[in-house]
């Protein structure tokens, strides 16, 4: 039975690689300051110290800080803490095993682009902390021979924080996106847990991990909150102003460095920038992505 090592595994993305591995006759190793739903727990903060892996033979590293920090915040040097400092420390520990470093398409340099994004798009340029910081930890990751996954928008049971804060922005009936509907890549947290399980015998490098179909935003965001209860319009905000409210956003909060501004560009670029992934690489591999937002909430409604 191979042993597996899973980091973060009491969040959101490591309770469901943590799940799959199980349901894979793996022995599970949950490392991290929580334990994990299924197999053994290993304590280990990602901000200091090397983790025991437990004789694990095969590593997934999920343990991240996630979020959109101000610059300069307390927030930010954690996030720097936990995704590069602490991928450094996991990566002494591995000392040679396979490990798969599940990073994101935040990484990616934001521009348009009408073809689906490959692995090869640039690395450079990212909009928060949060992305750099990805970018950091898995150029560690990559130069260590690691298998680096790069989903976008991870969704489903148990997320802390794309609907949450999706459901959060309706006021009044009504929620205003930024710019014109575009087309999407999402990555249901099934797909993932799934490619995390497999990937560990895949080439060293990066690889794209999303959902079988690309979705159109507007009719995205009115299925999950069809799905979560909430009756609501969506209205979309010229590009331009939605920008302006961003930087004004930013430049505010960088007053009060505790607390998160209500909108950035890293957001405003989330919702308003087509992104579809090209994951062709990763099927090359074996993988497929059998689930889609279907699945999780019911038939893609139409816009209203």
């Amino acid at each position: 039975m191979t042993v597996v090592a899973v980091t973060g595994a009491s969040g959101f993305c490591g309770s469901h690689v943590a799940v799959a591995a199980a349901a894979h006759k793996m022995a599970v190793r949950c490392v991290g300051r929580r334990p994990g739903p299924v197999g053994r727990h290993l304590p280990w903060d990602a901000t200091r110290g090397v983790p025991d892996l437990g004789g694990a033979e095969v590593v997934v590293h999920c343990a991240a800080a996630v979020g959109d920090p101000v610059p300069g915040s307390p927030a930010e040097r954690l996030m720097h803490a936990v995704n590069v400092e602490g991928t450094a420390r996991l990566l002494e520990a591995a000392a040679g095993r396979p490990v798969v470093w599940v990073s994101s398409a935040s990484v990616y340099e934001p521009r348009a682009t009408r073809s689906p994004i490959t692995e090869d798009h640039p690395v450079r340029g990212q909009l928060n902390a949060y992305g750099r910081s990805k970018a950091a930890g898995e150029a560690l990751a990559l130069a260590a021979g690691a298998v680096v996954l790069r989903p976008r928008a991870v969704y489903g049971d148990g997320d802390p924080h794309l609907v949450p804060r999706l459901l959060a922005r309706v006021r009044r009936g009504l929620l205003l996106l930024p710019g014109d509907d575009v087309p999407l890549s999402l990555t249901a947290v099934e797909n993932l847990a799934e490619a995390c399980v497999v990937a560990a015998g895949w080439p060293p490098g990066a690889y794209n991990i999303a959902d079988p179909v690309a979705y159109r935003r507007d009719e995205a965001v009115a299925t999950v909150l069809r799905a979560h209860g909430v009756r609501a319009r969506i209205g979309r905000v010229p590009l331009p102003l939605a920008h302006a409210a961003a930087l004004a956003g930013e430049t505010l909060s960088r007053v009060r460095r505790h607390a998160e501004p209500p909108l950035t560009r890293y957001a405003v670029d989330q919702l308003a920038r087509s992104v579809v992934l090209d994951v062709q690489k990763a099927q090359q591999q074996g993988w497929t992505a059998r689930r889609t937002l279907d699945d999780t909430y019911g038939p893609v409604a139409e816009p209203r």
